[in-house]
């Protein structure tokens, strides 16, 4: 199991006390370039399904080890919700990184009463600094 769950306000102030921390984006590049991203230093874009089969990245931990950052560092994964990037910092935390956390609510957020993305919770709904495509 990955450190915690975090929400995308905790995360932002986290990342800019630790100036080693990096935010992994785990979406789809369909989805970096038609709904935004997070505005950070570090992010690091590295899908964990590929789009549009969906299936699981199998080199995303080897990908990401090629980094070579040490494995204390501060990672925070990010997706739409919060689902795939909790299994991706599963995965990492499983390969050897100490300090793993999901941004719980993603970038979009839960769904709201009427099925869209963005009016409840996420990095959008929060405010944080974010660019379209």
């Amino acid at each position: 199991m990955y450190k915690a769950d975090l929400g995308p306000k905790e995360t932002f102030q986290k990342m800019q006390e630790d100036p080693d921390a990096v935010m992994i984006d785990v979406r789809t590049q369909a989805e970096w370039a038609y709904v935004g991203g997070p505005v950070v230093e570090r992010l690091m874009r590295l899908s964990w399904q590929v789009f549009p089969e969906m299936h699981v990245n199998e080199s995303f931990v080897e990908h990401f080890a090629s980094t070579d950052l040490p494995r204390d560092t501060q990672i925070f994964l990010l997706c739409r919700s919060g689902v795939r990037s909790a299994a991706a910092a599963s995965a990492l935390t499983e390969a050897g990184y100490e300090n793993c956390y999901n941004v719980a609510t993603g970038f979009e957020g839960d769904k709201d009463e009427n099925g869209h993305r963005g009016n409840v919770n996420g990095w959008k709904h929060d405010g944080l600094p974010w660019v379209q495509g």
